[in-house]
């Protein structure tokens, strides 16, 4: 029996309209900004079939530093904090930092700063959209634009603050110098963090950083403008991350969500306090040990939703070192789970499959 194919002029029209969006270089913004009431298809989300959890018992942890960054000669609460930690990522993938080193006063200012670059004059913001990954700075929206079943209610922009020292002129000036500042501040979070995961896999607590988790760090800066209809839309789309660890700035207005034994668990902002969580490739290499697990954010009235979000890895910049489950980590009774890759070559099949709902560590099972 013969069918008649009715998807293609869809799939036209959509990306007809893709198009159109990306070509007015305005992002998200540019659409609330022409005062519209109802928001294009394009931006349509199907319901998802997880429920939200309507238990206020589930909360991320909340793990306090003061004491390894005040008092690191004190052993029993050095471990206390790795016990801490080795619980959240085997069974939450992610939790929060308090008294972690960053002065508050910087937090504000990096919130601030994107703030500022996504509030900027529209044609100035024009002449920096890009999505070639070559750019230390590059400001778009919606990164998969072509492949994923519906947008986001998101403008961003990202930058490589390392390996390579980023040059002050590739940054917009209303955002330089806390970027670079920030830069530092997190290289250093991002070193004692993944020492204390190092020890909390019974390893050396420099394993992880001579593997080079810790070399790449790219900074994320999104901004969720108010949405008319939210119910209809999604911040960003359910889906895990392409690094190792992911330390997570976000402001007072929330949406930030995390799924947990198949439910939707608000992450609840804490002043002052940052999101770490665990990446695709850390659980790659300690071979489901530690779990990066899926989270979204929900579009909101009440917008712009700032957050930065940094990635340790070295994203798409080109290397041959190649990432598996650490041997140490393996035995006759936990073979390895995951096939060899590298980094780029996992951030491009990522990319290239889009935020569709799936797990882009499925691709690397054994």
């Amino acid at each position: 029996m013969g069918t008649t194919d009715t998807t293609k002029p869809n799939l036209d029209s959509t990306l007809n309209e893709r198009k159109a969006f990306e070509e007015t270089k305005a992002g998200v913004k540019g659409l609330v900004d022409a005062g519209i009431n109802n928001i294009p298809s394009l931006f349509h989300h199907q319901p998802d079939k997880y429920q939200k959890s309507n238990t206020t018992n589930h909360a991320i942890p909340v793990i306090d530093l003061v004491d390894i960054i005040d008092n690191k000669d004190d052993a029993s609460t050095h471990q206390g904090i790795v016990h801490k930690i080795k619980e959240a990522c085997e069974t939450w993938g992610f939790f929060q930092v308090v008294n972690h080193g960053i002065p508050l006063t910087v937090l504000e200012e990096m919130k601030d700063g994107v703030k500022r670059f996504h509030e900027m004059d529209a044609q100035v913001k024009k002449d920096l959209y890009s999505r070639d990954q070559e750019r230390s700075f590059i400001y778009n929206s919606n990164y998969a634009i072509y492949s994923s079943p519906a947008l986001n209610w998101i403008d961003t922009f990202k930058c490589y603050l390392a390996p390579d020292t980023p040059k002050p002129q590739d940054f917009p000036i209303v955002c330089r110098d806390i970027l670079l500042e920030y830069g530092k501040h997190m290289m250093n979070l991002g070193t004692l963090l993944f020492e204390l995961m190092s020890q909390a896999l019974g390893l050396n607590p420099n394993h992880l950083k001579d593997m080079d988790c810790a070399e790449g760090l790219v900074a994320l800066c999104h901004y969720y403008p108010p949405c008319p209809q939210p119910e209809l839309a999604m911040g960003l789309t359910k889906h895990s991350d392409n690094d190792f660890l992911t330390v997570l700035l976000q402001d007072h207005i929330g949406g930030l969500q995390v799924l947990h034994q198949d439910k939707w668990i608000d992450i609840k902002p804490v002043p002052g306090a940052l999101i770490v969580n665990v990446g695709d490739l850390l659980q790659l290499i300690t071979n489901d040990r530690f779990k990066s697990v899926e989270h979204r954010v929900l579009a909101n009235r009440a917008g712009p939703r700032i957050s930065v979000a940094c990635f340790f890895s070295t994203g798409q910049r080109s290397s041959s070192k190649l990432y598996g489950p650490m041997k140490e980590l393996l035995s006759e009774e936990n073979p390895p789970k995951y096939r060899e890759t590298t980094v780029a070559e996992y951030v491009a099949y990522f990319e290239a499959k889009g935020l569709d709902g799936t797990s882009a560590l499925t691709h690397y099972r054994i």
